[in-house]
């Protein structure tokens, strides 16, 4: 029998976990070139309906799977992602393939170097698919853009996927890709994550070093890596972590210490649960599926208690450092192409333009006192478990919720503060499947941890995940047919365009 025809008789490839397929990829089951074509008939069967990836590299991907089972043929093992197909988020670098940053500033960038984790990942063994659909420069918490239109929930395909890391979720919970990385800043890796049923996980800032970068020393934004599970997410996690002599604040420990399988004892710890964490509005049916996960979380074997800490000045601190990151990267496009910048990046650089250096003094005061307290908190708390989006996905054709529960939201921002609060303390935190809502609509639960806890985050995670499996349970196949995506000015670029600028 024939291992194309083994693999007939078992789950498609491109509904296998990345841990399962780099198994049957190291013991020559399957080939490199074979896992790639079932996943580009994925991807050309899929992505109309979600526009998920919105720059295909096909040529390319087909030339590295090949070399992928030459090397292999001789005997040569490329690394732990050997020949299994990944997707990076269109903010991150890629060379000799079309990087837009979601602008149509940059509608023809293509890169002549790789962003670091893309390098590490290529040096891995992955195999590059494309690139994922994002908004205007990671900007909010939907995915949408002029160049592209809007990426759709493939469990829904009238909703969200969320964002700013929405395509690589989107892909990702439609089987396009067994990986996929993402950025975040105020959630942008969490967010979608919780909105697709998918794991995203914001590593302590340094743990996957971010170049190139024009600020080396912010803290706030973060590569990251997403996944289905929490042992594939762990595995790219192992092959992109670690230190880089480029990096102003990289961490120094190596990526290997999270290759998985996650060891998932939890008995021994103490685990705050905070539902209610700072006061903040949840919407009612969010907060249903947490209650029924608070069960299961209190059933683990750990010691559970409800506790939160001390999130004063996060806001502040938090909005104020964005508003001057933006005004930093964008103000000369604001001066000199008004025309290309969205609502809402124009804002916020008008905002940053505005700040005093009293504004940035304050800012650092109440992040160093913040950073403090949530330090002491974990050290009397080794897990928290809080709410990750407050809301369940929301119309695709709006920016972001009117409302959380009772309480109006009344900016595109104020909706994210589970996520951005955490940012702010510079902890690591990964989003988690954690139920459906009547309507079958995924919802999330955040994990966080103390100072560069990050294998800490896995373990709990990977506890939680086999004790209530929803991350077994996939969007229907039937997406395919689906609500057709985008606006206007949506080209189904994951079918028409290829690797280098737009033709």
């Amino acid at each position: 029998m024939t291992t194309a025809s083994r693999r007939r008789t078992g789950p498609a490839l491109p509904d296998l976990s990345a841990v399962d397929l780099a198994a049957l990829l190291r013991h020559g089951e399957v080939s490199a070139t074979e896992v790639l074509e079932a996943h580009l008939a994925r991807v050309h069967e899929r992505n109309p309906a979600v526009n998920a990836v919105c720059t295909l590299s096909e040529e390319r991907a087909r030339a590295e799977a090949r070399r992928a089972d030459e090397r292999r043929a001789r005997g040569e093992y490329l690394g732990a992602l050997h020949g299994l197909p990944i997707l990076h988020k269109d903010l991150i670098e890629t060379a000799g393939v079309r990087t837009t940053y979601g602008s149509a500033a940059y509608r023809d960038h293509v890169p002549d170097r790789d962003a670091l984790v893309v390098e590490r990942a290529a040096s891995a063994g992955a195999v590059l698919l494309g690139k994922t659909n994002t908004p205007q420069f990671g900007t909010g918490g939907h995915t949408s853009n002029r160049l592209f239109g809007t990426t759709r929930n493939p469990y829904d395909p009238a909703r969200t996927a969320g964002g700013s890391s929405g395509g690589s979720a989107a892909a990702l919970a439609a089987g396009m890709a067994p990986l996929a990385t993402g950025t975040d800043m105020a959630g942008s890796l969490r967010i979608p994550a919780a909105f697709c049923n998918v794991v995203g996980m914001r590593p302590s800032p340094g743990r996957v070093p971010w170049i190139p970068t024009p600020m080396a020393w912010f803290p706030y934004v973060t590569v990251g890596p997403m996944a289905r599970t929490v042992n594939d997410l762990a595995l790219l996690l192992s092959a992109t972590a670690g230190p880089d002599e480029r990096a102003a604040i990289a961490i120094e420990t190596g990526g290997d210490r999270f290759a998985p399988p996650v060891n998932a004892a939890v008995s021994k710890l103490r685990v705050a649960w905070a539902p209610g964490i700072a006061g903040l509005p949840v919407d009612a049916e969010v907060r249903a599926v947490l209650d029924r996960l608070g069960r299961v979380v209190a059933g683990l074997g750990a010691e559970v208690v409800e506790a939160e800490p001390d999130l004063t000045g996060a806001d502040e601190a938090f909005r104020t450092w964005r508003a001057w990151y933006y005004a930093t990267n964008y103000a000369t496009l604001l001066r000199e192409r008004p025309d290309v910048l969205d609502d809402f990046t124009a804002a916020n650089t008008r905002e940053g333009l505005a700040l005093s250096g009293a504004d940035l003094g304050r800012a650092e005061l109440l992040r160093t006192t913040l950073q403090r307290r949530t330090a002491e908190f974990f050290a009397a708390h080794d897990i928290l478990v809080m709410p990750c989006v407050p809301v369940a996905p929301f119309g695709a054709d709006s920016w972001h919720p009117e409302t959380v529960g009772d309480s109006p939201m009344g900016s595109y921002l104020d909706w994210m503060r589970h996520l951005y609060y955490i940012t702010a303390t510079g902890l690591p935190a990964l989003s988690l499947p954690a139920g459906f809502t009547g309507d079958g609509l995924p919802v999330g639960v955040q994990i966080v941890s103390g100072p560069r806890r990050d294998l800490e985050v896995l373990r709990f995670a990977r506890a939680l995940e086999e004790a209530t499996r929803f991350t077994d349970r996939r969007p229907p196949a039937t997406v395919s047919t689906g609500t057709s995506t985008g606006t206007s000015t949506d080209r189904r670029p994951g079918t028409t365009v290829t690797e280098g600028a737009t033709r």
